[in-house]
């Protein structure tokens, strides 16, 4: 039970409580008791319990359906900034099975905004894929794609199916990746995108563009993804000059 004189708010024990409770005896899309219920388990009252819930759903801990009910929410995979990295690499680091499905292959001549972005001529061809993310099944980013045709010539969508793209860079082409720039920016899940990663249109996601580079400086690839806001968080450790 909740200790009604502890200089702890009720509403901040009943969190502990719940959290516990998530954490160790739920799993992701459980459903949690009522509110009614929740107030019963614990002799509190509606708003201690309400005030609760706010607090856990806007950490991220549960979601509410309207008229069904608030459930547990999946964990957030936190991808640590301090360094380069790739879906692949780091789903398998968390000891998920990552996979990807070419949604749409082409090879086109750059329009003049691509040609700007990765600094080529106007209408070099390039490859442009659009891939989807998974982990352990559960879609978690579209990606689009493009990297330049004649550095990399003969790259299928079977080999995108089957094999990592940077893995392909490496081992077929010899072409080490130096550094890459990305640029994050939240957004409003649209129509198409929802329906791809399996979330409620305007749900929040994570627009993120990323430019990589070869040792020559020259930009190799330029992706434009969207990750479910659900399930990615990122950090960047800071460190004092």
């Amino acid at each position: 039970m909740l200790d009604k004189d502890s200089r702890m708010p009720l509403y901040s024990q009943l969190m502990d409580k719940l959290i516990y409770d998530i954490e160790n005896n739920m799993k992701e899309n459980d459903k949690l008791p009522s509110e009614r219920e929740i107030c019963e388990i614990y002799n509190v009252s509606r708003t201690t319990v309400r005030q609760a819930i706010s607090e856990l759903e806007t950490e991220g801990y549960i979601y509410k359906e309207q008229g069904k009910g608030t459930f547990v929410a999946g964990k957030k995979f936190d991808q640590q900034l301090v360094g380069f990295y790739s879906f692949t690499e780091e789903m398998k680091k968390l000891g998920k099975k990552p996979t990807s499905k070419v949604l749409r292959f082409e090879i086109v001549a750059s329009s003049n905004e691509i040609a700007k972005k990765m600094k080529l001529q106007n209408k070099q061809l390039v490859y442009k894929f659009t891939r989807l993310r998974l982990a352990d099944g559960e879609p978690m980013m579209i990606e689009t794609t493009y990297v330049p045709y004649d550095a990399f010539p003969g790259i299928t969508k079977d080999d995108l199916n089957k094999i990592a793209l940077y893995e392909i860079l490496r081992d077929r082409f010899n072409e080490r990746i130096e550094y890459a720039e990305e640029v994050f920016l939240p957004v409003l899940t649209n129509e198409d995108e929802a329906k791809k990663i399996n979330v409620a249109v305007g749900s929040p996601s994570l627009k993120i563009t990323r430019y990589t580079y070869n040792k020559n400086n020259r930009i190799i690839e330029y992706t434009v993804s969207i990750a479910r806001g659900d399930k990615f968080k990122y950090s960047l450790k800071l460190l004092r000059n």
